[in-house]
């Protein structure tokens, strides 16, 4: 991780952490570094947002940088972080830029920059942004004249990606009642449109945005809105995106959650069944539970881990050739369809594992037993500092003989956040809080914590 970008781009509190100035030196770089490897033709890079209210402050100062360097801007508008992805690859765009914090409250906000294949941008020009960014390289050359770059309008771009996903799904979705939580965010522009094209009984809820409400006690982080939704309604399925819809966690009938851990399986065991899981195996980050492990061990069915990220789950099955991956959070890899976690695209995937069993959700999600987990997350003053201090590990260690093989614990630094995560698996949730709160409270002994 870089020194501004982390596991998920720049990202933080709007005009604090990220600021407009920040914003536009990254346009300017990025027009630049691309404008320079077209030798003489324009670069062209598209931009999309979701439903932040700086998130419109933010598109223009990078607009402002981009074409001050001489690039064409093409504005998706409100759209999904998958979706920039997509028109990238598929449109010819030198790169993409995603304004948004994902799951993060409004206030905070982000730029996520992917590159011309679609893929998060290498770590390579990470590092000379940064430079740039601290004032460590020459100032870069203004365009001017006739080659000053401009601004397109590209929702055009949206609707094709729109017209791509419905273009995925395999069966109708009618006679099912289906239920979205959009998270007041980027989903309320896409995924009604999908889910009632392909014939579903759609019911929507947090598709208002104002600005100030997205993640707001909604969406994949707050998904007991969608438990109870789905039970009020009778539906069948419901689906739950973040902000900008690279996640999504699902509901089964019965109001029970199924998160990504679950959803990999259960799109892991049918992929096998129907000879199109490569290398029969599914890729997983550190933080995937010990029952997702044990179910495909009994299916006969490999995994690999990496770490926390979907970008590294990402560079693993490029790397090895595997086609599904994914995240516990919902950040789930389709390699055949996308280059990133699609939460709406994951739903269709899900849709299309019950139709074509004529099963349930539940009757699926029945097959793997999820091991109880508490995770808690701790600030603290340096990351670094309090994961290695000899006295928290020898505490870990601790744990970890304590807990043999019917359990682990994992302590891991946030990618985004001055916080340290530390999870436990046990066989009871009683157990799994006593050796949390033990290792906080050592951490707490040695000055750590905020």
């Amino acid at each position: 991780m870089g020194k501004y970008f982390g596991t998920d781009g720049f990202r933080g509190e709007a005009n604090v952490t990220l600021t407009v100035e920040d914003a536009f030196k990254v346009g300017r770089f990025l027009g630049w570094y691309y404008g320079q490897r077209k030798k003489g033709d324009v670069c062209r890079i598209v931009i999309g947002k979701d439903t932040r209210r700086s998130s419109y402050m933010f598109e223009y100062s990078l607009v402002a940088g981009l074409t001050a360097s001489g690039a064409d801007a093409y504005l998706l508008h409100v759209t999904t972080t998958p979706s920039v992805s997509y028109v990238v690859r598929t449109e010819d765009f030198d790169c993409g830029i995603m304004i948004s914090a994902s799951h993060n409250p409004y206030y905070d906000n982000g730029i996520k920059v992917i590159n011309g294949n679609g893929e998060k941008l290498e770590e390579s020009v990470i590092v000379e942004i940064e430079k740039y960014l601290d004032g460590e390289t020459p100032e870069i050359p203004l365009a001017k004249r006739d080659k000053i770059g401009r601004t397109v309008d590209f929702a055009a771009g949206r609707n094709r990606y729109i017209g791509y996903l419905i273009s995925i799904a395999t069966r109708s979705f009618k006679n099912k009642k289906v239920a979205l939580d959009c998270a007041n965010g980027s989903a309320s522009a896409i995924a009604k449109n999908v889910f009632d094209a392909l014939g579903a009984e759609t019911h929507v809820i947090s598709n208002s945005p104002d600005g100030l409400n997205i993640n707001t006690k909604c969406g994949s982080t707050h998904i007991e809105v969608l438990q109870e939704f789905v039970k009020e309604i009778g539906a069948d399925v419901g689906f739950a995106y973040d902000g900008d819809a690279d996640r999504c966690i699902a509901v089964d009938e019965n109001g029970n959650v199924v998160d990504g851990d679950v959803i990999m399986f259960v799109c892991g065991k049918y992929m096998k069944e129907q000879g199109a899981l490569k290398n029969n195996k599914v890729v997983t980050t550190i933080m995937s539970n010990f029952g997702l492990y044990k179910a495909l061990d009994r299916e006969g069915i490999g995994y690999e881990k990496t770490a926390v990220g979907d970008k590294y789950v990402y560079e693993n099955m490029v790397t090895y050739g595997n086609c599904l991956g994914g995240e516990q959070s919902g950040h789930i890899i389709f390699s055949k369809h996308a280059t990133t976690g699609d939460g709406i695209l994951t739903s269709l995937k899900v849709m299309e594992v019950m139709l074509e069993k004529k099963e349930s959700l539940a009757k699926l999600a029945s097959e793997i037993e999820i091991y109880p987990q508490v995770l808690k997350n701790v600030r603290v003053k340096d990351k670094a500092a309090a994961q290695d201090d000899a006295v928290v590990k020898a505490e870990v260690s601790r744990v970890t003989e304590a807990l043999g093989d019917s359990g682990r614990i994992l302590l891991r630094q946030s990618g985004t956040e001055p916080v340290v995560r530390v999870m436990v698996e046990a066989a009871d949730l009683e157990t799994c809080e006593k050796h949390v709160d033990q290792v906080i409270e050592v951490m707490k002994q040695q000055g750590h914590i905020l």
